[in-house]
C-alpha cells in the first residue's frame, strides 16, 4: 500500500467514524476492547500486544508489534427492553413527588439495533527503541429509541398542588419518542520507547469528540434550574431551552494515557496503563439537562494485565480494568438530588434541580472488569481465539427511571475470533462477541408502587485487515 492510499484511508475511516451513530454500551458504555484481535479476547491481552491498536489500551504496547496499517469495522446489535407494572397509587405514596408520574404500564423494545462502528491506525518503527502510532476510533455510546407507551402525571404530588386530575400523555416521558444517542470518538497519537528488549514505556496524547442528542424530555422542564430560580407564583417559571429535541450537540475535549510493558522471561509478561478523565467541553444544547450546565466529560480508567506463554503457540491473558464514572457527574449522580429541587415540597438545594451543579444523573457506579482470554497460533497462517469477561453492571436498583433512556446494564462477554495471515504478511481479523440477556428491577422512582424491569443482549461482529508496512 502507498503512502497516498494510506493517507486516503485514514481520511475516509474517519469521515465514516464520524458519521456512525455509535451504540456499544458493553461495560457501561465502555467497549470490551479496541481492535480485533482484542475484541476476540473479551478485551484482555494488554500484556501480550498483537496489534497496533492496543494503544487504546497500553500505549507501551506499540514497541512490540510490527509496523501496519489497520482499518477495521464493526456491527453491534443491542436489543434492549423495558416494562413497568401497574401502580398501586393514589394512597400508597408519602414523599413529596413520589407519585408526580407513572410510566405506562409499559412493554416496549427499543429501535435502532444495528449499528457499524469503524476504526483506522497506522504505526512507525522511527528507530530500533523509537516508536509512534497515529489511531482514530469509537468507543463507548448508547443509543435508545422508545416509541409508543404512555405516562400518567399526577400534579397534585408535584407543582401544582391545586390540580388533582391526573393526565395520561403518550410518550415513556409523555413528549412522544424517547431516547438518547451519545456518540465518542477518539483520536489518539501514541508513542513508546524501548528501554531494553524487555521493557518499555509509552504515552499517548487524545483528542476526544462526543455527539449528543436527547428526545422526549420536555415534560421535565419544571425541575430544571432554569426553571425553578425563575419560577413566579402568578407567572411560573422561564422554559428552558436546552433541555430536550435540540438535535446532536458536539462537544471537544483532550486527555491523555501512559503505560508500561514489561517481559522479563518468554513466558511471563506484565502491562499496567492509565488513561486520565477526557476534560469535554459543555453540551451546551443539554446545559438544562446534564449537572454543572451540560458537562459531561469522560471517565478515566486504568488497567492491568498479565500474559503467560507455556509455549510460543499459546498464550493465557488475564486483565482487570477499572472505569471510574464517578468522575462524570451527569452520569454518577443520582436522582435522589432532584427531590432536593425546590419545585417540590421541602426541597432546598436549587443545584439539585436538572442543570444544577448537583443536579440529578444517572446514578451509576464505577466498574471493575475481569477480562480471560487466549490465543492459539494454529499454523504460521491460522490463529484462534476466546475470551471472557465479566463485571458487575453499573446502575443500582434505586435508579431505575432515568436509566430507561441509558440501559447500560451488561455484565458477561462471551467471544472468539480468529487470524488469517497471508503470504503477504498481510492479516484478515475476525471476533464474534455475544452477551447474554440481563435482567434489572426496581423501584420507578415517582412512583415506587411500579416495578420498572430493564433487559438487554448484545452481539458484536467484526472485521479487520492489516497491512504490513
Amino acid at each position: 500500500m502507498s503512502k497516498l492510499q494510506g493517507r486516503n484511508l485514514v481520511g475516509l475511516f474517519v469521515a465514516l467514524s464520524l458519521a456512525a451513530g455509535t451504540a456499544s454500551a458493553t461495560n457501561g458504555y465502555y467497549t470490551t476492547g479496541t481492535g480485533t484481535k482484542s475484541k476476540g479476547q473479551a478485551g484482555a491481552g494488554s500484556a501480550n500486544p498483537q496489534e497496533l491498536m492496543s494503544l487504546a489500551t497500553n500505549p507501551a504496547g506499540i514497541a512490540f508489534v510490527d509496523e501496519a496499517i489497520e482499518a477495521g469495522l464493526s456491527i453491534f446489535s443491542p436489543m434492549r427492553d423495558y416494562t413497568t407494572t401497574p401502580s398501586q397509587a393514589p394512597g400508597a405514596c408519602v414523599a413529596p413527588g413520589q407519585c408526580l408520574l407513572t410510566v405506562g404500564p409499559n412493554d416496549l423494545s427499543s429501535e435502532n439495533e444495528f449499528f457499524p462502528i469503524p476504526y483506522v491506525g497506522m504505526n512507525w518503527k522511527l528507530t530500533d527503541v523509537d516508536n509512534l502510532a497515529l489511531a482514530f476510533y469509537a468507543r463507548g455510546g448508547m443509543n435508545t429509541k422508545w416509541v409508543g407507551g404512555t405516562v400518567t402525571y399526577d400534579p397534585y404530588f408535584g407543582m401544582n398542588p391545586g390540580v388533582t386530575t391526573p393526565v395520561t400523555l403518550p410518550g415513556t416521558f409523555g413528549d412522544g419518542t424517547a431516547g438518547v444517542d451519545l456518540m465518542q470518538g477518539f483520536l489518539n497519537l501514541t508513542y513508546a520507547r524501548k528501554i531494553s528488549d524487555q521493557f518499555s514505556v509509552g504515552a499517548s496524547a487524545i483528542v476526544a469528540l462526543q455527539r449528543f442528542e436527547a428526545r422526549g424530555l420536555d415534560n421535565f422542564a419544571p425541575f430544571t434550574r432554569t426553571y425553578v430560580s425563575t419560577f413566579n407564583p402568578a407567572t411560573g417559571g422561564q422554559m428552558p431551552k436546552n433541555l430536550s429535541d435540540n438535535g446532536h450537540d458536539m462537544s471537544y475535549g483532550y486527555g491523555g494515557s501512559v503505560g508500561l510493558q514489561w517481559n522479563p522471561t518468554e513466558m511471563f509478561s506484565f502491562a499496567a496503563a492509565y488513561t486520565t478523565k477526557m476534560s469535554m467541553g459543555e453540551l451546551g444544547d443539554y446545559a438544562d439537562l446534564f449537572a454543572e450546565q451540560g458537562s459531561f466529560d469522560m471517565p478515566s480508567t486504568w488497567t492491568v494485565g498479565v500474559a503467560v506463554k507455556p509455549n510460543e503457540r499459546w498464550a493465557v491473558m488475564f486483565d482487570v480494568q477499572d472505569i471510574k464514572y464517578s468522575d462524570v457527574p451527569a452520569v454518577s449522580n443520582g436522582i435522589a438530588n432532584l427531590f432536593n429541587c425546590p419545585i417540590l415540597p421541602g426541597g432546598t438545594d436549587l443545584e439539585g434541580c436538572l442543570g444544577g451543579n448537583r443536579g440529578a444523573g444517572f446514578g451509576w457506579d464505577d466498574m471493575t472488569v475481569y477480562k480471560l482470554g487466549a490465543s492459539w497460533q494454529y499454523s504460521d497462517e491460522w490463529t484462534f481465539r476466546a475470551g471472557y469477561s465479566t463485571t458487575d453492571q453499573p446502575i443500582p436498583k434505586s435508579e431505575m427511571t432515568f436509566n430507561i433512556l441509558a440501559p447500560g446494564v451488561m455484565e458477561d462477554h462471551f467471544t472468539v475470533g480468529f487470524t488469517h495471515k497471508k503470504a503477504s504478511g498481510n492479516e484478515l481479523n475476525f471476533s464474534f462477541m455475544y452477551a447474554p440477556e440481563i435482567d434489572i428491577s426496581g423501584p420507578q422512582n415517582f412512583d415506587p408502587t411500579q416495578t420498572v424491569e430493564l433487559s438487554m443482549s448484545q452481539f458484536e461482529l467484526e472485521v479487520s485487515y492489516s497491512w504490513k508496512r
